[in-house]
């Protein structure tokens, strides 16, 4: 059984920093790319950041390009999302899922699956 536990999210100020870490059980980690979204109060599921399986290839939403780093430890079954620079639109429940299918650098939430549960960042101003 496939699992993601996301962790690391908190409340920070504006200019601030997080590091979230998406542990993966159940699977052979280091076949999978990976991907952050979140998802805000009355907005859908956005993409965030992904990743492949080997970390040689990282790709990000706009939004994020500049302020967001997302790295993976295959050795840990590990995926990270170092957050700097945060601001407060960066609110929200972020989650990481496994990339099922797509396009190598696919954003489409459908595209990915076996969703965490998620990990709450608020960014105060």
């Amino acid at each position: 059984q496939v699992q993601l536990v996301e962790s690391g999210g908190g409340l920070v100020q504006a200019g601030g920093s997080l590091r979230l870490s998406c542990a993966a059980s159940g699977l052979t980690f280091s076949n999978y790319a990976m991907g952050w979204f979140r998802q805000a109060p009355g907005k859908e599921r956005e993409f965030v950041a992904g990743i492949n399986w080997s970390g040689g290839i990282t790709y990000y939403a706009d939004s994020v390009k500049g302020r967001f780093t997302i790295s993976r430890d295959n050795a840990k079954n590990t995926v990270y999302l170092q957050m700097n620079s945060l601001k407060p639109e960066d609110t929200a429940i972020y989650y990481c899922a496994i990339k099922r299918k797509g396009a190598t650098m696919s954003r489409v939430a459908s595209d990915f699956g076996s969703w965490g549960q998620g990990t709450q960042v608020t960014v105060s101003s």
